[in-house]
């Protein structure tokens, strides 16, 4: 018997007319026609400090921080649709991995809500490269706190003109490629807890 497996999905940007935030619903999309049960979130309604341990033990974890982290750990694998800034990721994604990372108490294992999930990684970008420059970094530092990164992924360029009104592709081609990054980490799941 095959556990549904539980998918959480997030753009990296802020901007409210976010690219990175259609694609990673159109990743979700693809992942829940494959019998994935996804929860999509926008890092907007998580505003958070920038990290610093001084005011985390002055002040505990921001209430945002904590329901992020509690997000994270209830869900098996991730679609993170990642912008490209600088030729790497932003600051508000790395941000919130920063808070999310951090134990609660000294009980708690180091990384518990991120390290064992599985990841499909994704980016959107108005530039030609699709936002291929930042995947690489930020594979490397999921892959670091204990994230499998599977190894398909997707750089999307010319953003500004991928998406209809509605928030999906145009392109059959790209709509195919999503669909089958979205697929392989609800397989993939699927396999791991079945």
């Amino acid at each position: 018997m095959t556990t549904t497996p539980k998918i959480l999905a997030l753009g990296g940007s802020l901007r409210r007319e976010s690219y990175n935030q259609l694609l990673a619903k159109e990743v979700a999309a693809a992942a829940a026609s494959a019998g994935a049960e996804i929860t999509v979130i926008s890092l907007r309604d998580f505003p958070l400090p920038l990290f610093d341990e001084d005011l985390e033990a002055a002040s505990g974890k921001p209430e945002a921080a904590k329901k992020l982290k509690e997000l994270f750990a209830a869900h098996d694998g991730l679609i993170i649709a990642s912008p490209e800034y600088n030729s790497s990721l932003t600051a508000a994604l790395k941000n919130a991995i920063d808070w999310v990372s951090r134990s609660d108490s000294k009980e708690e294992k180091p990384l518990s809500a991120l390290a064992g999930k599985t990841a499909v990684i994704c980016s959107a970008s108005p530039g030609g490269f699709g936002g291929l420059r930042g995947l690489v970094h930020l594979r490397a530092i999921l892959g670091n706190i204990g994230i499998t990164v599977l190894p398909d992924q997707l750089a999307l360029g010319s953003a500004y003109q991928a998406f209809d009104a509605q928030g999906q592709l145009i392109d059959p081609s790209q709509a195919e490629r999503v669909k089958a990054l979205g697929t392989s980490l609800a397989k993939h799941l699927q396999k791991l807890l079945a």
